[in-house]
């Protein structure tokens, strides 16, 4: 128990330290009114849904992060604190008990119980059809106590426990509701317990929230609507922030940084984000890429600092592993660094039996990422150099999330991944053998036994190491190519407050008016 508590302790109180559209008068009009009240935000492509067990998507989470609340979120200096919890306490190494705070109400009127509690948790933690499934499964149930007061029992001692509860799989839906009307109309009229409450969404065109006027920590009265309009053209979002028709423009390109920062009325923000851009590759026997000297060539045929120096303008750090510096177990020594090496690459491919290269197919989103589709383009022209002929797919964001989900991808895929655990286990989880059978097949009973080992170790320093030594492994051994953490830039309307986070996430009430 003393390891638990000096566990718990540094991770609450040190967590993640560190580093159809309308025309153009009618969004300007839209976005300002008589009064200035509404808040509009052009972000790239659409949420995916609005079953937050069912997607990880950082900008999805970024619309649902305003209309749900958490157990547990992080604060601006990113320490962890409770949210919809009052009080807590740590039973023993599998039992924490939760009392939630009082008055909390759902947008359609219900108050939030224990029961609501239990139906989230364990809905998330049993149904393996659910992309949130591997980070809830750790939960062997939730005992519910009274209206207000529950316990949440694991499997085994969970060392990361606060922070898979600070993340969006612990946004807590309404039980009554969803078992009286369907989760069908659930879908398509959400409720939370968040600041504000679903008023619109038009698919591909934009999704419109209010204010909760009975949130229980006081209506927010700085914005009347707070609108996403999806845009996923970055010409059209620079050009509608230059004109006043939008407040925040995400994904800034780098084209566009200077013209922007330059322009009267208009900033540019931007941070590093907790997100990896990176090859997720086929292991799969008969693919190439199942070949670790072929997976090793072509992450030494990719020349990294090429692309965040020319593609990204220095809008991208380079690595060898997706858990940066902030985050618990990172890996140092595979930061702001890459192997690049064409003739060795070359001699692998020969080695591997290719010696005249072979044939890809690399799928990439449009307009998901900073720069996503140049830079999948000058990655296919980089492999060109060792004989590797890529047939590029460039993909609608919607398109790409069905291929990934049905297990269709080919070789290989660029996608960007976050880490809202800030925790390195959430990031080296995405090597373990059953959790991709079918999409990546990738196996190693090294990497499995120490996330064995690892997902119920106490002893912070100990864990550590293991999580460190899970991502050395995999820098060798190459089942992602990892290309470089990305810099988040966003175009800024002078008139608003923001400043950008981390995780990505635009919280409207942390944003106000000059």
């Amino acid at each position: 128990m003393k390891k638990l508590w000096m566990f718990i302790t540094i991770v609450l109180l040190l967590a993640g330290c560190g580093d159809g559209h309308e025309d153009a008068a009618e969004k300007g009009t839209e976005t300002k009114g008589e009064s200035g009240r509404t808040l509009t935000i052009a972000i790239g492509t659409d949420i995916v849904s609005f079953d937050i067990h069912n997607h990880n998507n950082t900008s999805t989470e970024a619309v649902h992060d305003n209309m749900f609340n958490y157990l547990f979120k992080r604060d601006e200096n990113n320490v962890i604190q409770p949210e919809l919890v009052e009080t807590f306490d740590i039973i023993d190494d599998r039992t924490v008990e939760m009392t939630l705070k009082e008055g909390v109400t759902f947008h359609n009127g219900d108050p939030l119980t224990s029961e609501d509690v239990k139906f989230t948790l364990e809905r998330v933690a049993a149904d393996d059809t659910l992309q949130e499934y591997p980070n809830y499964k750790q939960i062997k149930e939730v005992e519910v106590i009274d209206d207000r007061t529950f316990r949440v029992i694991t499997h085994e001692a969970e060392p990361s426990l606060f922070h898979r509860l600070s993340r969006l799989g612990s946004g807590i839906l309404p039980k009554t509701y969803i078992e009286e009307e369907g989760w069908d109309n659930f879908l398509a009229n959400p409720v939370g317990t968040g600041p504000y409450q679903f008023k619109e969404w038009v698919r591909d065109s934009k999704i419109v929230l209010t204010p909760y006027e009975n949130y229980f920590e006081g209506v927010v009265e700085e914005w009347d609507e707070v609108v996403f309009r999806v845009i996923p053209e970055n010409s059209t979002r620079v050009a509608e922030l230059l004109t006043g028709g939008v407040d925040i423009a995400v994904n800034l390109p780098p084209a566009d940084w200077e013209r922007v920062a330059e322009n009267e009325g208009t900033s540019v923000k931007t941070e590093t984000s907790n997100r990896t851009i990176m090859l997720i590759l086929r292991a799969t026997e008969g693919y190439p890429t199942a070949d670790l000297r072929v997976r090793q060539a072509l992450d030494l045929a990719i020349d990294n600092k090429a692309i965040t120096e020319n593609v990204l303008r220095g809008g991208g750090i380079p690595t060898k592993t997706r858990v940066a510096p902030g985050n618990f177990g990172a890996e140092e020594s595979l930061y702001n660094t890459y192997d690049y090496d064409v003739e060795k690459a070359k001699q692998l491919l020969k080695e591997a039996g290719y010696p005249d290269g072979f044939e890809m197919t690399l799928h990439s989103p449009h307009g998901r990422y900073l720069q996503d589709a140049e830079v999948a383009e000058l990655i296919a022209g980089m492999l060109q150099a060792v004989n590797v002929d890529v047939r590029l797919e460039l993909m609608e964001w919607s398109n790409f999330v069905e291929m990934r989900q049905a297990g269709e991808n080919k070789d290989a895929y660029l996608i960007g991944l976050g880490n809202s655990m800030f925790d390195g286990a959430y990031s080296v989880d995405w090597y373990r053998s059953d959790r991709f059978v079918g999409e990546t097949d990738y196996k190693n009973e090294e990497i499995d036994t120490l996330l064995e080992a690892s997902a119920v170790n106490l002893d912070v320093d100990e864990r550590a190491k293991q999580i460190q030594e899970i991502q050395r492994i995999a820098a060798k051994e190459v089942p992602h190519i990892m290309l470089h953490q990305e810099t988040i830039n966003y175009g800024v309307s002078d008139r608003i407050e923001f400043v950008p986070s981390m995780d990505e996430m635009i919280y409207a009430p942390a944003i106000s008016r000059k």
